[in-house]
């Protein structure tokens, strides 16, 4: 049985790149683009964990947790563009166990999951020397494709514009 993510996020393409990852990952997705809808969803899909964005165009997501820990015994992840003090300190407080700041690491976002669900994540190569690092960099395989605002798309592991503009691997590994 695959665990189930509810994401609470308004901004369309960012929620259809997190779903897509986080499917990519093994995971089963729901998307909710406000809190009340989020609200609703949680009650019939049951999620194990809530990513939840801190503003919502109907209500602060701290309420979309209240509301949703009523009924739903789930792990809390919270990802926001405004890292103040207060929103951290209230998240804290209320149990949320990561917080994650915009723009994060779609790997950062995996990771919070899986310590959340007790889960082990076994790292692609399972190599650390030098020679994996050159492999992990040749290989296109864990590349995730997301969707950018203009409708283009960038591999996730990969931010070069062109090859040219990048050191090669022996460059990388040497320092020259």
């Amino acid at each position: 049985m695959l665990n189930k993510i509810l994401v609470v996020e308004d901004e369309q393409l960012l929620a259809q790149n997190l779903q897509d990852y986080l499917v990519a990952q093994g995971l089963e997705v729901l998307v909710a683009n406000d809190g009340a809808k989020a609200i609703g969803e949680a009650e019939r899909f049951a999620p194990d964990v809530m990513v939840f964005d801190y503003r919502l165009p109907d209500m602060e997501g701290f309420e979309v947790l209240d509301a949703v820990r009523q009924n739903r015994n789930c792990h809390f992840v919270l990802i926001t563009g405004h890292p103040t003090a207060e929103v951290c300190e209230r998240a804290r407080q209320l149990g949320v166990s990561h917080i994650l700041f915009k723009p994060f690491p779609l790997a950062e976002l995996a990771r919070a999951i899986c310590d959340l669900l007790g889960m082990k994540r076994e790292p692609k190569t399972g190599v650390s020397t030098s020679e994996g690092f050159v492999e992990r960099r040749q290989s296109r395989t864990e590349s995730f494709p997301l969707q950018l605002y203009d409708g283009s798309w960038v591999l996730a592991d990969r931010r070069r514009t062109s090859a040219s503009m990048a050191p090669n691997d022996e460059q990388l590994l040497t320092g020259e």
